[in-house]
């Protein structure tokens, strides 16, 4: 439920990317919840998408909005009180290797940029990862557990090659000293991975995933439950900082081999143990603060025309 003293300036916000699971979704909630939304695209080709939404609601408007070009996300931007923004590879270079953190940085920075000359804008919900919190050398020793404060070590991730974690937390620090500086009211959304139907073993989370798995921080994330917090952390005057989002933690074997199941549907099952079945990897990652906030909170209309 949004917070009393909840008031933008407008009731008009920007979904960008508005073309993956997380922007679409987002698009088709904002506009439920009685929003005027600003579905900004990469390329036409996502335009497609949008159509159908476009034609029978007329408070949701396209844009052709290139990372690259800055004009075009101001043009998005105009008259927005606020901005979700999620990073979607170009279509050229849909994978993630050294080169993607340098196109990664520069689109966070732009769209940064154009926020704080946008008169308009109130807040900005970027999207980040939870592996921009979780990958470091010192991780086994951490006594407490993980929680939006740690940051990914940058060196750690460059020597194994790490490069989701080491673009979303060159990303997410470039775009906090940006809001900092140019005085931007900005909350980041450290998600964990995306649970979707058309999740692969080729996602680039997943680098890595039985370290995660055996530290007890792998953690997941079912697509309404990221669309929920992202409009409450919104909506919600009182979110600060960074927020890791989660609503699943992959620590028993059993929940191991469903996964695995999910990415590679081909493979014959693994083996199972009764000692693994049983056995359960300690926890020690913690969305404490983004729990708090969502108490209450409902996902349905609450927005008056």
């Amino acid at each position: 439920m949004a917070p009393a003293s909840f008031n933008p300036a407008s009731n008009t916000v920007c979904v960008m990317d508005a073309s993956g699971n997380l922007g679409l979704s987002l698009v088709q909630r904002l506009l439920q919840r009685g929003y005027m939304v600003h579905a900004a695209v990469q390329n036409h080709n996502c335009e497609l998408q949008l159509n159908g939404l476009s034609c029978e609601n007329k408070k949701l408007k396209i844009f052709y909005a290139d990372p690259f070009d800055y004009k075009s996300i101001v043009d998005a931007l105009r008259s927005c009180s606020g901005l979700f923004y999620t990073f979607e590879p170009p279509e050229d270079q849909p994978t993630y290797d050294e080169s993607m953190t340098e196109v990664e940085v520069r689109a966070a920075h732009n769209v940064l940029e154009a926020c704080a000359h946008t008169e308009t804008i109130d807040k900005v919900v970027f999207t980040s990862s939870a592996t921009a919190v979780i990958w470091r050398d010192d991780r086994k020793s951490e006594i407490a557990d993980f929680d939006e404060r740690h940051w990914s070590d940058i060196n750690f991730c460059r020597k194994f090659k790490l490069w989701h974690a080491l673009s979303k937390t060159l990303a997410e620090k470039t775009t906090w000293a940006l809001a900092m500086d140019r005085g931007v009211n900005m909350v980041s959304v450290n998600a964990g991975l995306l649970v979707s139907p058309d999740l692969s073993i080729k996602n680039p989370y997943l680098t890595g995933a039985a370290e995660l798995y055996e530290d007890g921080v792998f953690v997941t994330v079912d697509l309404n439950f990221l669309v929920d917090a992202h409009i409450c952390i919104y909506e919600d005057v009182s979110s600060y900082g960074r927020y890791l989002c989660f609503n699943h933690v992959v620590n028993r074997h059993e929940d191991a081999i469903e996964l695995a199941s999910m990415l590679t549907p081909a493979a014959p099952s693994l083996p199972q143990s009764f000692d693994q079945d049983v056995k359960i990897i300690q926890q020690r990652i913690s969305n404490k603060k983004l729990n708090e906030l969502m108490v209450g909170f409902e996902s349905g209309p609450q927005l008056v025309d």
